[in-house]
């Protein structure tokens, strides 16, 4: 039975690591598993005071997040955390709180940086948010990917060798965490 998994991006940048890395996820995801992107760019602000005449877009997010068996999130780091963007989309699906889409889903999270530290800033502050969420996160392997730049060639595919490597085990480690529910 194929399962589905939400892509969502905490940077929409065309040309961006983040689509890139979002990208090649999703080709190395096993055939069982289909890796869809979710827009969370389009996202008005969340505002309580929105959720009486819940804004169009808020509806078409909520309704896509509901209809996917789990959660794969590819973000960079801005400020040792999560883009506002991620955590705008977070809100959103988490409101109101009897309706909130995040609530049992397995996840997994993939952090980057160009410099040393792979965006482990900001996968632990989605981490954080997601345990509240009661989002089960993959626990292994962690992907905090130090100079995502080399990590692909000049035609934008993911170079052979050991991040590739890590990348393929990470996408089977997900399916598998997946079946078990998380």
């Amino acid at each position: 039975m194929t399962k589905t998994a939400a892509l969502l991006l905490g940077s929409t940048r065309a040309s961006g690591w983040t689509r890139k890395l979002g990208r090649a996820l999703a080709l190395l995801a096993p055939p069982d598993l289909e890796v869809r992107e979710i827009v969370v760019a389009d996202l008005p602000l969340y505002h309580e005071e929105l959720e009486p005449r819940e804004p169009p877009e808020w509806a078409r997010f909520r309704a896509e997040m509901r209809a996917v068996d789990a959660l794969l999130f590819v973000t960079p780091e801005y400020n040792r955390s999560i883009p506002a963007m991620l955590k705008n989309a977070i809100d959103i699906g988490s409101s109101p709180e009897e309706h909130s889409v995040w609530s049992g889903k397995p996840a997994a999270v993939a952090s980057f940086s160009p410099g040393m530290l792979g965006g482990f800033g900001a996968n632990h502050h989605l981490r954080q948010a997601l345990v509240f969420l009661d989002v089960p996160v993959l626990q292994q392997p962690e992907i905090y990917l130090s100079q995502i730049d080399r990590l692909f060639d000049e035609e934008e595919r993911l170079r052979d060798g050991p991040g590739k490597e890590l990348l393929v085990t990470f996408m089977q480690a997900f399916d598998s965490w997946i079946a078990l529910g998380g």
